[in-house]
């Protein structure tokens, strides 16, 4: 069971960036993903999740309208598109695959807004 992330990086507020969680060595069409956020010093903070399938959708009220998540199951991929960035959104991403009984990490990656 193993999750790879990539995307991330440093960006102007109002810029975009689209992170990228690979996932392999697991049925990913029975795992639902989250995506979480940690900022330093603060508590992991969920920001958005997709059904196992891609049909529903759930965002936290900082980020709705601005972030999107969408998967692909034929890929084993999902992505968290982020648009319109504030420097409140600079933290470690974390994706994670869930059914509740089984989970799986990504390693985090960096998204830094800044002037």
């Amino acid at each position: 069971v193993h999750l790879v992330q990539s995307g991330g990086g440093t960006v102007q507020p109002g810029g975009s960036l689209t992170l990228s969680c690979a996932a392999s060595g697991f049925a990913f069409e029975d795992y639902r993903v989250l995506w979480y956020r940690q900022r330093p010093g603060e508590e992991r903070e969920l920001v958005a999740q997709i059904s196992a399938v891609g049909r529903s959708t759930l965002y936290s009220d900082p980020v709705r309208g601005r972030f999107t998540v969408s998967r692909d199951n034929t890929k084993n991929m999902v992505w968290l598109q982020m648009v319109n960035l504030k420097p409140e959104d600079t933290a470690i991403y974390l994706c994670k695959a869930t059914t509740g009984l089984d989970t799986a990490w990504g390693q985090g990656t960096q998204v830094t807004v800044s002037a």
